[in-house]
């Protein structure tokens, strides 16, 4: 890969500086709850490897919300999201309860959802408790996408709640899609059909041998697969489509060009979780290894302020293929998200591009 730009090098610079002074900070600006382990789909990706059914009960509302009051006099409200995920939140009985709750306390707040049931009934319950944002699920064409979700109506569903989405107003939303081998050849047919119906905010990722992805390794793009999807990205860019990739690692010549920012990893940062079990942990992708403390026996805004080290000081990291790479003063090790339990990183995106 050609060395980076004098402008770039000066623009990574300047935003590793910002990210310091973020981290010294760390106002919390995002907080997850993974409010279930259950699922209706079973798909081959999923990190969690979340079922119908799961040995970890959903979490009681109650106790979420005792968390959410106690960082309330400690953040602005108005200015800190949060965002519901699981396992699939629809599944949930009381999530209108939990989103008029979190309403009432001034929180905005959203979700994340694989669109199965995700009627034009159900949706106007949701604004009416106060949703703000919404992330659906799509990971390619129709025959793509439900061989990726193991369900034949999966893709039926998802396209009919982005169509709903897309003519809701005020309603924040985008569509993340899981690229892989399989998907990559209809990226420009998929591209077509969701500009077609109005959608405006397009992210895609690509997916990481963890949880039962980890026993799907066709899943994994190669370099020239990676680099393919970079190209694909810029173009819609250049062509005025609001299209991104995620923040999953440092991108080399590509940063800047297939985000609006440079790679920054915000996990223990500006980002927390509350997951099933009660874990105090970043983003609800990373491995349970690095979680900080649990809700049930520590107080959250206590472990907020005072753990997240391993988060916020990533010297740790410099390990096997990063000890020595010129680019880790900007790359940290990647997302946290892609560390294994022994500290080594499972998958460089860096290393991908330049193969």
């Amino acid at each position: 890969m050609s060395e980076l730009s004098l402008k770039k090098r000066i623009g990574l610079e300047v935003a590793r500086s910002i990210k310091e002074s973020r981290k010294k900070r760390h106002v919390l600006r995002q907080l997850f709850w993974e409010c279930t382990l259950r699922c209706n789909l079973k798909c081959r990706h999923c990190g969690s490897a979340c079922l119908d059914h799961s040995k970890i009960k959903d979490m009681p509302a109650a106790d979420f919300l005792k968390v959410v009051d106690i960082i309330t006099s400690h953040v602005d409200p108005h200015q800190t999201m949060i965002i519901i995920t699981g396992g699939e939140p629809l599944l949930r009985p009381d999530l209108e309860y939990v989103g008029k709750e979190l309403y009432k306390r001034g929180y905005p707040w959203g979700m994340v959802s694989n669109g199965m049931l995700l009627s034009n009934q159900k949706l106007k319950s949701l604004l009416n408790s106060g949703l703000r944002s919404i992330t659906i699920s799509l990971d390619g064409n129709e025959e793509d996408h439900n061989y990726m979700r193991g369900n034949p109506q999966s893709w039926k569903r998802a396209f009919e709640a982005i169509k709903l989405i897309a003519k809701t107003p005020d309603l924040v939303y985008d569509v993340a899609s899981c690229i892989t081998p399989h998907s990559l050849a209809g990226l420009n047919d998929l591209k077509t059909k969701l500009f077609d119906v109005g959608v405006t905010d397009w992210r895609c990722f690509s997916a990481f041998p963890a949880g039962r992805a980890k026993d799907n390794p066709d899943l994994q793009l190669n370099g020239a697969q990676l680099r393919n999807l970079m190209e694909f990205i810029k173009q819609c860019r250049k062509e005025g489509h609001y299209v991104s990739f995620s923040c999953e690692g440092f991108l080399g010549r590509y940063e800047s060009e297939v985000r609006d920012n440079f790679y920054s990893c915000e996990a223990g940062v500006s980002v927390a979780s509350v997951m099933s079990d009660g874990s105090i942990s970043a983003c609800p992708g990373i491995r349970a290894v690095f979680s900080q403390g649990n809700i049930y026996e520590d107080d959250f805004w206590e472990v907020w302020q005072n753990k997240f080290q391993k988060f916020r000081v990533r010297d740790w990291a410099k390990i096997g293929k990063c000890n020595g790479c010129r680019f880790f003063r900007y790359c940290e090790g990647g997302g946290m998200h892609l560390h294994n339990a022994d500290d080594s990183l499972m998958l460089c995106h860096l290393e991908k591009l330049n193969q």
